[in-house]
Parts: C-alpha cells; sequence; structure tokens
C-alpha cells in the first residue's frame, strides 16, 4: 500500500494522467522550458485554450482543483515567450501577499520574470506613492497597518463605549463602507438594503464611522481602503496619469474574480480605459468573502459586460479523489442562489480513494482528542506533518487542537502566522548564508562540508539547526523548523541543479523572498475555512460541523445560508485524498447534547436524510462515531465538569480562559517564582524522556497550576489540561514543588 498522497507508479508526463496542476507533487525545482510551444506542454484542452487565448477579453470559470493558476500563469509565460506580451505590461492582481507570490514564483520557473503580480492593494499603493507628488504634492500621508486603535479613539471622542467584540464589529463596517463606497451619512440606508446586521444602532455606526475619518484627517493618515479610493480619484480626475498607467499596462489578469468589492472593479475599470485586453478568472461556489463586500454579479455579468468574450470552463478536478468530489458535488447540488445557477460539476481526474469518515463526539475537547490521536496514527505511519490539515470555522476553535495535538505530540503550525522570510531566524540564516557563500574559504564550519547541503547544515548549525528537532517548547520547535525548511531547500535545490555552489543558493533565496516563495515547514495545519481558501492537503480534518457553527448562528438570511455552505464546500475541496468530518453533540464536558450535525450534510453522509426525505446513498463508506466516554473500548478521559472563573464566577466557554480558569480580564494572582520551577522542572523532564517541553504541560497550564498552586491530586485534576495519565506521571512532582518541595525528578529519576 502506498503513502498517503503517494501516486502508485510514476506516471507520464500527459494531461490525461494527471500531471498539470498543483495538486500534482513534483519537483520543486523544475527546467524552464525551451521554447513558448514547451510552456503548453501537459496542459489539458481547456487549459491550452486559456493559455493560447491572448486576445480580447477571457473569462475563465475554474472549479476547485482544476489548475487555474496553473492555466493563467502558463497563459502569461506563453505571451511572454512567444513575443506577444512584454512582461512590463503585464499587470496580474489578486487578493493576498501569498496568492501573489506563488503567481510570481510560477512565472520565473516558466521563464516569465519581470511580470508584475500583485494584490490591489499592493499596485495601488506603488502608483499612489509614485504620483502622489505630481497630483496632489507633498509628502504622502502615512498607511496606519491596524485601524482598530483609531476606533477606539474615535469611539471615545464621540462618548460612546465599546467592548472589544463591538470594536471588532464596528471596524469591518467600516470597512465595508469604504469598499462599497458608501459615505458615513449613508451607512444606515446602504446597511439596510444589503441587509446587514449592525453590531450597534446604524446611527451610531455612521457617527462612529464620520467621527473616524475626522481623526485620519487630523493625524494626517491613511488606511488600506483609502489606497485603493485616492488611486481611483487620482484616476478619475488626472487624465494624463490615467493615460500614463494606461501605457505601462497593456495586458491585465484578475485572478479570484468572484471576490472583487466595488471599488476593486471601479479600479480595474479606470485601468483598462476602453481597452478590453482581460483575463478573469473564478468560481462564483467559492465566493465567501460577501462580508467584506466582495460580489460574484462582476464574475457572473461579465458576458453582459463583454459580450464578444471567451468563456471557458475547467472542471477537470486534479485535486481530489472521486469520493471527495463527489461530496462536493452533493453540497453544491442542493444550493440555491444565483451563485448556484452557475455552479460547475466537477469531475475527477484522480484515482479512487476512502470513502470521507463522519465521527460524531459528546463534546468539543473530545472530538480535539479524537482529531489529534487520528493525526498522531497518521504520522506514525508515514504521512508527512505537512500534509495535514485541521480546518474550523472560527479563530476561537483554534485553542481547543493546539492543546489536543500539543497533548498528542504532533508539531503544528498556525495559518496566518508571520510570512516566512520575515521570520528573524530566516533573516539571520539568510545573513549567515551570505556571509559564508563570500567568506566560505576561511571558515573552519566548512572544512568537512563536501557539498551545498553539507554547507548549508554546517552554516544553520551555528544558528540552531540540530539533525534532530529540539525536545523545546513550541517557539524552539518552530524555530528549528524554519531552519530544517531550508536544509531541505538546500537538498532539493543541489539534486535539481548538479555543481550548484553556496552563492547560487542564496542568489535562489533572494529571489523567493522577493516573491515570497516560501519553502515547506513541516507540521499539522490549524487554519480557519477564509485562510484555508487557495491551499490543499493530503489529509483534511473539518471539524465543528454541526448547527450554529456550520452554518454559524448569525447567518439568518437565505443569502447568509449559502454564504456558509460554499465555505463547506471550500473546506471538502482542500482535501486530496482522506477527508474527516466531525461534530461535538455538546460544546463543554457534562453540558447538554443538544446539537445536531449540520444541515448540508444532510442527504450526503450516510444513513442521513435530506428534506425531502431522501436518504444519504454511499453508506459503504460508514459513518464512524466517537468515543462517548464509555465502554470498554474507549479511552479512559477525564471527566470534566463545566469551568467557572475562580476570580469572578462566571461561565467560562472560551478555550483559553478555561484552560486558566479565570476570565482573560480578571487579575491574575500567578506567583512567578513557582512558575519560574515548574518550568525548569518541566525542561528537565522534556530532557530526560527526550520529548518537547510542551507535551509535559503547555505553558497555559503550568500558568493556571501556578495561579492555583494546588494543595492536592484533587485540585490538580481539575485543572484543564492535567488528565489522569499526567496526574499519575506527573502529579507527586507538581504537588511537591507547589509545596515548595523539590520534585523527585531532580536526581534523574522519572
Amino acid at each position: 500500500m502506498q503513502p498517503c498522497g503517494q501516486p502508485p507508479h510514476p506516471s507520464p508526463a500527459t494531461w490525461q494522467h494527471g500531471c498539470v496542476t498543483a495538486a500534482t507533487h513534483s519537483t520543486l525545482f523544475p527546467q524552464v522550458p525551451d521554447s513558448a510551444d514547451a510552456v503548453l506542454e501537459g496542459l489539458d484542452p481547456e487549459q491550452r485554450e486559456v493559455a493560447t487565448s491572448l486576445h480580447g477579453p477571457v473569462c475563465v470559470l475554474a472549479g476547485a482543483g482544476t489548475g487555474k493558476t496553473r492555466a493563467i500563469t502558463h497563459r502569461i509565460a506563453y505571451g511572454v515567450r512567444a513575443g506577444i506580451l512584454q512582461p512590463s505590461s503585464v499587470l496580474a492582481v489578486t487578493f493576498t501577499n501569498r496568492a501573489a507570490g506563488e503567481m510570481r514564483g510560477r512565472l520565473r520557473q516558466l521563464g516569465a520574470a519581470g511580470v508584475q503580480a500583485r494584490t490591489f492593494h499592493s499596485a495601488a499603493l506603488r502608483q499612489l506613492q509614485y504620483f502622489w507628488p505630481k497630483a496632489i504634492g507633498g509628502s504622502m500621508p502615512r498607511l496606519v497597518d491596524r485601524k482598530i486603535q483609531l476606533v477606539a479613539d474615535a469611539a471615545a471622542a464621540c462618548r460612546i463605549r465599546l467592548d472589544r467584540g463591538e470594536l471588532r464589529d464596528v471596524t469591518a463596517e467600516i470597512e465595508w463602507s469604504k469598499v462599497t463606497q458608501t459615505v458615513p451619512a449613508d451607512y444606515p440606508l446602504a446597511a439596510a438594503k444589503a441587509g446587514r446586521e449592525a453590531p450597534r444602532d446604524p446611527a451610531e455606526i455612521a457617527q462612529l464611522y464620520s467621527a473616524y475619518e475626522d481623526l485620519k484627517r487630523e493625524r494626517v493618515v491613511i488606511d488600506f481602503e483609502d489606497v485603493l479610493l485616492l488611486t481611483v480619484a487620482v484616476l478619475q480626475d488626472r487624465q494624463d496619469i490615467a493615460d500614463q498607467v494606461r501605457a505601462q499596462y497593456q495586458h491585465f489578469v484578475v485572478d479570484e474574480y468572484q471576490d472583487v468589492s466595488p471599488l476593486q472593479q471601479r479600479l480595474l475599470e479606470l485601468w483598462l480605459g476602453d481597452r478590453d485586453n482581460l483575463c478573469v478568472v473564478g468560481d462564483a461556489s467559492q465566493t465567501i468573502y460577501s462580508f467584506t463586500g466582495a460580489t460574484p454579479d462582476h464574475l457572473l455579468d461579465f458576458r453582459v459586460r463583454h459580450p464578444g468574450a471567451t468563456v471557458v470552463k475547467l472542471v477537470r478536478d486534479y485535486r481530489s479523489t472521486p469520493q471527495i468530489v463527489h461530496l462536493a458535488n452533493g453540497l453544491l447540488a442542493q444550493a440555491r442562489g444565483r451563485a448556484a445557477d452557475h455552479r460547475l460539476e466537477l469531475v475527477s481526474q484522480r484515482p479512487p480513494g476512502p470513502e470521507p469518515v463522519y465521527s460524531e463526539y459528546t463534546d468539543e475537547p473530545a472530538e480535539a482528542e479524537g482529531a489529534a490521536r487520528r493525526i498522531r496514527e497518521l504520522i506514525d505511519a508515514g504521512v508527512p506533518a505537512g500534509e495535514i490539515a485541521v480546518l474550523f470555522r472560527t479563530n476561537a476553535q483554534s485553542e481547543t487542537y493546539e492543546q489536543a495535538l500539543a497533548d498528542a505530540g504532533v508539531p503544528y503550525q498556525l495559518r496566518g502566522a508571520e510570512r516566512f522570510f520575515d521570520r528573524p531566524e530566516v533573516r539571520k540564516a539568510g545573513i549567515a548564508l551570505r556571509g559564508a557563500a563570500r567568506f566560505g574559504g576561511n571558515d573552519s564550519l566548512l572544512d568537512d562540508a563536501v557539498d551545498l547541503p553539507s554547507q548549508v547544515r554546517a552554516v544553520l548549525s551555528g544558528e540552531g539547526w540540530t539533525p534532530k528537532p529540539p525536545a523545546g517548547s513550541g517557539a524552539v520547535r518552530e524555530r528549528w523548523e524554519s531552519l530544517a525548511a531550508l536544509v531541505n531547500l538546500a537538498q532539493d535545490f543541489a539534486a535539481a541543479r548538479p555543481g550548484a555552489t553556496l552563492a547560487d543558493l542564496v542568489a535562489e533565496l533572494d529571489e523567493r523572498a522577493s516573491a515570497q516563495h516560501a519553502p515547506t515547514v513541516q507540521g499539522v495545519t490549524l487554519a480557519s475555512l477564509h485562510s484555508a481558501k487557495g491551499l490543499e492537503w493530503d489529509v483534511v480534518f473539518l471539524v465543528g460541523v454541526a448547527e450554529g457553527m456550520m452554518p454559524i448562528t448569525y447567518a439568518k438570511t437565505d443569502e447568509q445560508i449559502e454564504e456558509e455552505r460554499r465555505l463547506l464546500y471550500v473546506g471538502v475541496t482542500r482535501a486530496r485524498r482522506h477527508l474527516h468530518l466531525s461534530w461535538a453533540l455538546a460544546r463543554s464536558p457534562g453540558g447538554r447534547p443538544n446539537r445536531r450535525p449540520s444541515r448540508f450534510l444532510d442527504g450526503l453522509r450516510p444513513g442521513s436524510v435530506t428534506a425531502a426525505g431522501r436518504t444519504a446513498a454511499g453508506a459503504s463508506g460508514g459513518i464512524e462515531r466517537g468515543f462517548s466516554g464509555s465502554g470498554a473500548s474507549a479511552p479512559r478521559r477525564t471527566q470534566r465538569i463545566p469551568a467557572r472563573c475562580r476570580v469572578c464566577g462566571r461561565t467560562l466557554t472560551d478555550a483559553g480562559e478555561m484552560k486558566l480558569m479565570r476570565c482573560e480580564d480578571c487579575p491574575s494572582d500567578m506567583d512567578e517564582g513557582l512558575y519560574e520551577r515548574l518550568r525548569e522542572w518541566r525542561a528537565r523532564q522534556a530532557g530526560s524522556s527526550g520529548q518537547p517541553a510542551f507535551c509535559v504541560f503547555t505553558d497555559k497550564t503550568l500558568m493556571a497550576i501556578a495561579e492555583t498552586a494546588p494543595e492536592d491530586e484533587h485540585e490538580l485534576a481539575r485543572i484543564p489540561g492535567v488528565g489522569m495519565r499526567k496526574l499519575r506521571r506527573y502529579g507527586a512532582d507538581v504537588l511537591a514543588i507547589c509545596a515548595g518541595r523539590h520534585g523527585a525528578d531532580e536526581a534523574g529519576e522519572d
């Protein structure tokens, strides 16, 4: 049996055999095609049509996993390599820095370096910075990274009190207003017309919005939405500047076109002028950002605005197995609304795989423990941790899974963390490698290094890299993973470019940093469904797929419910081969088991019935229920009771607060000395057992112990993160330390 995600045998490099998209594992350093025609090799007929349709408006309707990024990057590269497009005249825009970086990386590998691939905001900011002295004069205002503090100051000026949740929600309303080009006075009417549930009285939000704009003017700052608004204003008011921009950019490509806002569409129209050299790519069934002002209408109305447009549909799914594609198609088959009327029926191009697994648990901690247990088994069976993801509806769900994975000794990374090349350890490693490339002949570290990978290992050993992962905390492990990613990249680079030198690798790293084309960091990915858009893994755990979470409780209107369905569709289509869907009957241990699986799974999961009364087919895949906590086969778990804040007595629901046994805002009475003694003890335990420190106890659990200073096993067992197994193994030591005595393990005993 082949390892997860690996093809059973080498496949011919033809589109019929699936070697066509990023979903297919391929070398990290492919050879640059030697001609324009070579760029087209391996494309399927529809992708080839996209790549060769270089004139006039083109609309690509691309389903999940159908190779849309491959199609449009090969289109640009073919045009450049054939001499039809000048690299500097092409502007490709997308929605995230990661997607833009990936596009630049692919274009470079296809021999089309020099093409501008940017986000809407990045492209607009460059133009605004360049033309500001000419259009407005003087220095451009400072750009604020986060507007939430300004919103808080505006609220204070209006004498309106906002809690943290309201502050975040009001900020989102201001952002929505700006991208839909709604001024403060028009907000109440516009919000009502759009069916938005305002977090405060609409008149109050309009007042806050107006005060926010006044504060920005007083402090001479602008926000990210202003970048688009001001660029639009300059291009509208100054024909000479608009002509200069249009002379520079002759050809436009827009990825994820279903996510454009009215403001972004207006900017695109100003870039185009009266020309029609535009290629847009999107999928209405993946519209999941309408709360930010995104709308699929521009994609769906493209033929109305451009009657002569070429329309190409990509439906061959190279990412997912037929079983996963069948579930994805089933989700959309039950959808309603305009986007559903234009859904694409995907056709899997991969060999059959296992049926999706459905699991039911008594409560959310049990669900997290079940997922962590399965992930541990997969990793032990040889599945790379980097090929596994846990996806959830809200970021608040993350902490429960962080705890469960830490307890299982599974490394993980949080999606949305600091960009790879911006990490301090990566910057330091780059400086060290650059120095070794220049002066390596005088470095004794390199005396025994016989090839490029060994040189890199030698240099990075001085930065903290070791052949084996450290038995340290999460941060220590993350730094090691960053350096290990560079070591692995050097090995792949040397294999693809025999004879490459350290200087060649440094040049490659510089180009990758410029393109934000990061190497893979190993670790299970924890991500919200929104942040997982555009990514894929061999194994995906979709957790919390229950009513109230999927769809989310505040989704009330038909449009909001349908967007929640599309969000689940996006989650399902992130999986290549293995898909696990799970839900919990109660939120907290001991809570009422009144939850039910998401309505979106009705008629799709085995044994369920649709609203029309049809029973789901495909029952051969089986339904697997999680352990209920009873029975001989169930693993023993600590009996939990609903948690209350030990300071104010409020019932705790947030996972982080439950670990600390107090509200985040309640004062901490932690014994700092006890906390440090516990950390030292934990480090010794981890060192003697050869495991990461967080597998003994996480930092949050140690903080909770230091705050409560338990006097007996009963008090210690009540602290979240201290299960029966850890109580039996570590309880005596921890209680001895809390009592001011030394733990037995100081003498090296376990």
